[in-house]
């Protein structure tokens, strides 16, 4: 046991003297792993999905604040948009705008939360997300929680319809974008996803909070399976099925 705390003494001792570096470091990587999600996912404009692209959008990024990755993030997802057509386009940005509006005003610094929920939708852990957020911020982390769930939901449709979407004349641009949002919205798993986060969420945070011994453990394990339990039973009372 000791030993554990003289290793992590010199950790922290090490990180103290290069945290700058270390810092940048790990601002680069999650940038260039956000860019290499999108791409994947949504990459319909080839030129921009190039890890040439990627790379040199990530170092960019290295050096400016956090919330730039996230308006550049978001400008190379229009970008993709764009390139199915104007009326997703248009839509998007629009999904976005009010998204950006929630997200300035109630949570400016969690810019770091919407980009990884993404990561973690990518990854198939999206449930570290509320239990992570739970034991380390506050309640306003849900506004950047539910715009990187909402974002994922956004991108997942687009790929699968991406298909019918292309091509389209424009007198089917508006019927084409108020269907996209019909479909965003009015999916149920969506919903219980959002709703899961939540509760898990507010489970963490408050039994963290709890003067109790090992508060932190009891914290994860209930928070991880309120999560589970709120996502079964929406999916068997709403008749859907949350793939993540």
């Amino acid at each position: 046991m000791d030993s554990i705390y003289v290793l992590r003494g010199r950790l922290e001792e090490l990180y103290g003297r290069n945290s700058k570096v270390y810092d940048k470091v790990l601002q680069f990587i999650l940038a260039m792993i956000t860019f290499v999600v999108i791409n994947n996912h949504v990459g319909f404009m080839k030129a921009a999905a190039s890890p040439v692209v990627s790379f040199g959008l990530a170092v960019v990024c290295t050096f400016l604040p956090l919330p730039v990755t996230v308006v550049i993030a978001t400008a190379l997802i229009l970008l993709h948009m764009y390139a199915v057509t104007l009326g997703i386009f248009a839509m998007t940005a629009a999904l976005f705008l009010v998204m950006y509006i929630f997200y300035l005003r109630l949570a400016p610094k969690m810019a770091v939360i919407v980009l990884l929920t993404p990561i973690a939708f990518f990854l198939k852990i999206p449930y570290v997300i509320p239990v992570a957020c739970g034991l380390m911020a506050s309640p306003g982390s849900l506004v950047a929680i539910v715009c990187g769930v909402l974002v994922c939901y956004m991108m997942e449709y687009v790929k699968k319809a991406s298909a019918s979407l292309e091509g389209a004349d424009i007198k089917s641009l508006l019927s084409q974008a108020t269907d996209y949002v019909s479909k965003v919205f009015r999916n149920k798993g969506l919903w219980v996803m959002i709703l899961a986060f939540i509760i898990c969420f507010f489970v963490v945070y408050a039994l963290r909070r709890a003067s109790m011994d090992h508060a932190w453990k009891i914290a994860v394990i209930c928070g991880t399976i309120a999560n589970v339990v709120v996502i079964v039973a929406g999916d068997i009372m709403l008749g859907v099925h949350t793939s993540y």
